[in-house]
């Protein structure tokens, strides 16, 4: 399992807090922000997610009537109905499902994960700046929050099928780039 490194930040110098208290306030929950996370959701029974679907496709279509006429008492009752069973196929594709959790890691780690593997001559050339052969593994296994080990991840993506394969490491290597900022206009 992964967890956070805390380093003792510097204290800022009691006169700035003291002219600016709203950055002091501020500069606290930037401090105490935690990494990125990412859910790998895996449901392998194709039947709850078909009955999921329909459910959804019926709660819309009788949303859709009610909001058509919003005076008819049968159509809000059907709305109500079609929400309950919306509900219930959610809870059993919830059920049927395994999820696994990634966990962005600090910018150092992730840049030493990165040069402890680099590209083959071949892949260099293909214009990659690491081994995704075997930084994947490594990087599952240090991103995971549930305890896949390397060893897991390896087996994983050599037994599972190109898509699903592809899916952890989108879900290992998307999280360290996901970004929670907006760049607005002031």
């Amino acid at each position: 399992m992964t967890t956070a490194r805390k380093t003792a930040a510097p204290k800022p110098p009691a006169a700035a807090v003291a002219a600016d208290a709203h950055w002091a306030a501020t500069r606290e929950r930037l401090l105490n922000r935690t990494r990125p996370t990412v859910r790998l959701t895996i449901c392998d029974d194709h039947d709850v997610k078909e009955a999921l679907a329909e459910a959804r496709f019926v709660h819309q279509q009788a949303q859709a009537e009610a909001d058509r006429a919003p005076e008819d008492e049968a159509a809000k009752a059907t709305v109500r109905a079609a929400a309950a069973a919306l509900t219930k196929a959610q809870a059993a594709v919830d059920e049927a499902s395994i999820v696994l959790r990634f966990q962005a890691l600090d910018r150092k780690t992730y840049k030493e994960l990165l040069a402890a593997h680099p590209p083959t001559e071949d892949q260099a050339e293909d214009g990659y700046a690491f081994n995704l052969d075997t930084l994947g593994p490594v990087l599952i296994a240090a991103s995971s929050l549930d305890g896949i080990t390397e060893d897991d991840a390896t087996q994983f993506l050599d037994d599972w099928s190109q898509a699903e394969a592809e899916a952890l490491l989108n879900a290992a290597f998307g999280v360290q780039r996901e970004e929670r900022m907006d760049l607005g206009k002031g």
